[in-house]
C-alpha cells in the first residue's frame, strides 16, 4: 500500500467530486491497535471536557449571574483558533504530530488542573476563568490540526472515513455521559471537583499516545522548515476546488447553523416555558441523534461531495421545521435527525477533506477547516442572539436553517458547474429521479426514460 505523498488523495485531485471506496465494518478501525489506544484515551479524555464545559459556564453563571458572561468565556476559548488557527496547521506539518499531542495534551490537562486548584482553594475569580479559556484555546491551535491529521496516520486512507466517524460516535458519546456526571459533581461535591476529573483525565491520552508503536504508524512526508508554508497552504486550497468548496460550506453551516446553545435556551424559556431538565433532554436528543449520525457514517464505505451538499440542504430544512414546530412534542422529536444530519454533514466535509488533501499539506488544509468551522462562532453567535433576542427563538432558529440551505444550493450549483453537470429529470423503476450527471449523459438519460 502506497503511502506517500498524495497516495490517498489521488482519486480526487482537481475533482469536485471525492469517493473513495474503504474497508467495511463499522468499527473497522478499531483492529489496528494504534488506533484502539487512541479511541480508548481519547473517549475519557472527552468525557472530561464535556464535563468541564458544563461546569465552566456554570461557575461562570455563579460568579457574575451573566450569561453575557458565559458567552465572553466562549468566545475567548474560540478566539485563539480564529486569530492563529493557520499557524497551528503550519506547526502540524512541520513536526512529528504524536510528540506535538504528547505536548499539547499535557497543557490541556494542566489547564484543567489549574482551575481546579483555583476553585478548591476558593480563591477563583472569573478572570481566572477567562484567562484559562484563552489558554485552552491557545493549545487547541495546535492540538486540533495535529490530532485530525494524526489519524491518517494512525489507520492510513483505506479506513480514514470510518476512523473519522467513530472519532465523532466517541465525542457523541461523551456528550451523553460528561453532562450528566458534571451535574452529579457540582450538586454533591462542588465545581471543583469536576475540574479536578477533567484534568486527570488527560492521562488517559498521554498513556495511549505513549504506548503507542511508531513503526506501525503510516509514514508521510513532513514539510520543511521555510519562510511562505502558510501562504503555500492557502494557495493549496485556492487551486483546489474539491477543497474550498466543502470548507466554505462547513463555513457557512458552522457559523450559522450550529448555534443550538442559544436556540434551545430560548425554546425552553420563551416558546414552550419548561425548566433546566428539559432543557438537558432535549441536548440529550440531539447528541443521541448525533450518535447515531457518526455510527452510520462509520459503516459507509464512499464519501461524495454531493452527500454533503444534500446532508446540508437537509439539514437547513429540518432546523426551519423546527422552527416552526407548533408542539413541544414535535420540537424534541425533530432534534434526532437535526443531530443526525448536522453529524453528517461534519463527517463527509472532514473525511472528504482529508482524504483529498496531499499528506505533506493535511495539517494546515485541516487547520484552515477547523478556523472556518470552529472560528465562526465568536461571529455567529452573537448575531443569531441578537436575531434570536430582537425577532424571537423562532424567527432566530429558522434564520440559522435558512442560510445553511442557501449555502448548500450554491455551493451544489458551483460544484456542478465545475464538474461540467446538468441537473437531469427522469423516471426510474415507476419513480422520479433526481440527478446531477454529465452533459453527455443528460441526453442519453432522457432518451433512455
Amino acid at each position: 500500500m502506497s503511502t506517500g505523498p498524495g497516495a490517498d488523495s489521488a482519486p480526487v485531485h482537481h475533482r469536485p467530486t471525492t469517493e473513495t471506496r474503504e474497508r467495511g465494518g463499522t468499527f473497522s478501525s478499531l483492529s489496528i491497535r494504534n488506533y484502539r489506544l487512541f479511541f480508548t484515551g481519547a473517549i475519557v479524555s472527552n468525557t472530561g471536557t464535556w464535563m468541564a464545559r458544563i461546569t465552566q459556564d456554570w461557575l461562570v453563571l455563579s460568579l457574575t449571574g451573566s450569561a453575557a458572561a458565559v458567552g465572553v468565556t466562549t468566545a475567548l476559548q474560540f478566539l485563539p483558533m480564529l486569530l492563529f488557527g493557520l499557524y497551528g496547521g503550519v506547526i502540524a506539518d512541520r513536526y512529528p504530530k504524536r510528540r506535538l499531542l504528547l505536548a499539547s495534551q499535557a497543557a490541556l490537562g494542566l489547564c484543567g488542573l489549574a482551575l481546579a486548584v483555583l476553585t478548591l482553594s476558593g480563591h477563583v475569580q472569573v478572570w481566572h476563568v477567562y484567562l484559562i479559556a484563552f489558554l485552552l484555546g491557545m493549545v487547541t491551535v495546535v492540538d486540533n490540526p495535529a490530532r485530525q491529521s494524526f489519524v491518517s496516520e494512525l489507520v492510513g486512507p483505506d479506513r480514514l472515513r470510518n476512523a473519522v466517524s467513530l472519532n465523532s460516535a466517541n465525542f457523541q458519546s461523551a456528550r451523553l455521559v460528561g453532562p450528566a456526571v458534571a451535574g452529579v459533581l457540582i450538586a454533591g461535591v462542588g465545581s471543583g471537583w469536576a475540574f479536578l476529573v477533567n484534568g486527570l483525565s488527560f492521562l488517559a491520552p498521554l498513556t495511549a499516545l505513549w504506548l503507542m508503536r511508531p513503526a506501525e504508524l503510516h509514514k508521510v512526508e513532513r514539510a520543511p522548515r521555510g519562510k511562505g508554508q502558510l501562504r503555500e497552504g492557502l494557495r493549496y486550497v485556492a487551486g483546489r476546488p474539491d477543497l474550498i468548496w466543502p470548507i466554505v460550506l462547513v463555513g457557512f453551516i458552522g457559523t450559522f447553523g450550529f448555534n443550538f446553545p442559544i436556540w434551545l435556551t430560548a425554546f425552553s424559556d420563551e416558546v414552550f416555558h419548561v425548566g433546566a431538565g428539559t432543557y438537558g433532554f432535549l441536548n440529550t436528543l440531539m447528541a443521541a441523534g448525533s450518535l447515531a449520525g457518526a455510527l452510520l457514517a462509520a459503516r459507509r464505505g464512499s464519501t461524495r461531495l454531493r452527500m454533503l451538499v444534500t446532508a446540508a440542504g437537509v439539514f437547513g430544512v429540518l432546523e426551519v421545521m423546527a422552527a416552526l414546530s407548533p408542539a413541544f412534542w414535535l420540537f424534541a422529536l425533530l432534534l434526532v435527525p437535526i443531530g443526525m444530519v448536522g453529524l453528517t454533514v461534519n463527517i463527509t466535509a472532514n473525511s472528504a477533506v482529508q482524504m483529498a488533501t496531499d499528506p505533506a499539506m493535511r495539517g494546515r488544509v485541516m487547520s484552515l477547516y477547523m478556523m472556518v468551522f470552529a472560528g465562526g462562532t465568536p461571529i455567529g453567535a452573537p448575531l443569531l442572539g441578537w436575531v434570536t433576542d430582537t425577532y424571537g427563538p423562532r424567527v432566530g432558529f429558522a434564520t440559522g436553517g435558512l442560510v445553511s440551505l442557501a449555502a448548500a444550493a450554491v455551493v451544489g450549483l458551483v460544484l456542478a458547474r465545475i464538474g461540467n453537470l446538468r441537473l437531469a429529470l427522469a423516471w426510474r423503476h415507476g419513480h422520479p429521479s433526481v440527478r446531477f450527471v454529465p452533459r453527455a449523459a443528460r441526453e442519453r438519460l432522457a432518451a433512455a426514460a
